[in-house]
């Protein structure tokens, strides 16, 4: 089965927008208000959308180029680093993953990331989001990702909120590109 880049970002955003995106009243982790909510998880864990991301985060990884590894901030970003890390060995530009714990490990290594087996000191990597809002999770995740000897040198997320994460990442250093924002995923996947 042969997709062009286009027809897999429209087959993403109407799986996202089936199975990732609510309206209503909610309020986020950051504790601001919403009248949506984007959990992608859902659409991530499906094999088709799984497929989808891997693919659309791969083929922007591959524009970047020297891009040695990914990684993200457990639990969003586990199967966006899964499903870019295999379908990377798939497209024969292999790169290892890892995930950055929310609270160090506590016993043995006490470390904060894991899979750095498959890494060298000052790899550069990209980091993978689920969603970015604010953007402090994210920056929290790439300092200790850092702290950890690797070099952040990309930051690629499924949907930008555009509540402020782009501007808080590029103050410290990081260009964050995303899949979708709000209005380009209602577009694509032509939510009526």
């Amino acid at each position: 089965m042969t997709h062009t880049n286009t027809s897999m970002r429209t087959r993403l955003a109407e799986l996202l927008l089936e199975k990732s995106y609510l309206e209503g009243s909610f309020v986020l982790t950051s504790g601001q208000q919403s009248d949506y909510y984007f959990d992608c998880k859902q659409t991530a864990l499906h094999p088709e959308g799984g497929w989808l991301i891997g693919n659309l985060c791969l083929d922007i990884i591959a524009r970047h180029g020297g891009i040695q590894g990914v990684g993200g901030m457990t639990l969003g970003a586990d199967p966006l680093v899964s499903a870019v890390s295999v379908l990377s060995q798939v497209r024969n530009m292999p790169l290892p993953g890892f995930i950055v714990r929310k609270t160090s490990k506590g016993h043995g290594t006490n470390q904060y990331l894991e899979g750095l087996k498959n890494f060298s000191p000052g790899d550069q990597v990209c980091m993978l989001e689920d969603v970015v809002t604010t953007g402090g999770s994210l920056i929290t995740a790439c300092k200790r990702v850092e702290d950890a000897g690797l070099k952040v040198a990309q930051v690629i997320c499924v949907l930008d909120r555009e509540q402020g994460g782009a501007d808080a990442l590029a103050l410290e250093g990081y260009t964050l590109e995303a899949l979708f924002t709000r209005a380009s995923l209602l577009q694509e996947g032509h939510f009526a």
